[in-house]
């Protein structure tokens, strides 16, 4: 089960940031050729990671991604443009709204692991409790600066290296 969570709690927030990107319409391109406009779903982190459960919503999303392919099997997906997401803990409907405009790098491997390096603001950074731990971090933020991590194809978040600052503990601030 906790192999099952890690994997979901990482690929959905890399899935949720690329949710519509595959499905964007060609004519969404606004920012040139190859580039789409990636429409984010809202979705509701479970209580495990603040002890509330936390509904994530975007409130300006002028995000394109480009998705680039290689003969390995590989895809590398850059982010770029505006982003702004609020998040809401749903016991008290407390909210904050925060800046993550990136940007951002993400490469699925043909092996089915990813690396990905972000610069800028980026958020929402979400680590089960037990990798919050190991690196010391908080379990929901927002950082600045480069953010760069690996992730096994199992799941596993295998390496994590912040060369910048949090930002926002989401959790802390919604408490």
């Amino acid at each position: 089960m906790r192999r099952r969570l890690r994997v979901i709690v990482i690929l959905g927030a890399l899935l949720g940031m690329l949710g519509g990107v595959v499905t964007a319409s060609p004519a969404l391109a606004g920012r040139g050729h190859k580039w789409q406009f990636g429409p984010i779903e809202p979705f509701t982190l479970p209580a495990l990671f603040c002890g509330f459960k936390v509904r994530v919503t975007p409130v300006v999303n002028k995000e394109y991604t480009k998705i680039l392919k290689t003969a390995d099997g590989s895809m590398t997906f850059l982010f770029t443009g505006a982003f702004k997401a609020s998040f809401t803990n749903l016991q008290t409907g407390k909210t904050i709204t925060e800046n993550e405009s990136g940007p951002g790098k993400a490469t699925i491997h043909s092996d089915g692991s990813i690396t990905e390096v972000h610069a800028g603001r980026n958020g929402p950074f979400i680590l089960t409790p037990a990798d919050a731990t190991r690196f010391g971090l908080p379990t929901v933020s927002v950082t600045a600066g480069r953010l760069a991590f690996s992730v096994a194809a199992s799941g596993v978040l295998t390496s994590l290296s912040l060369h910048g600052h949090v930002l926002v503990d989401i959790c802390a601030a919604l408490s």
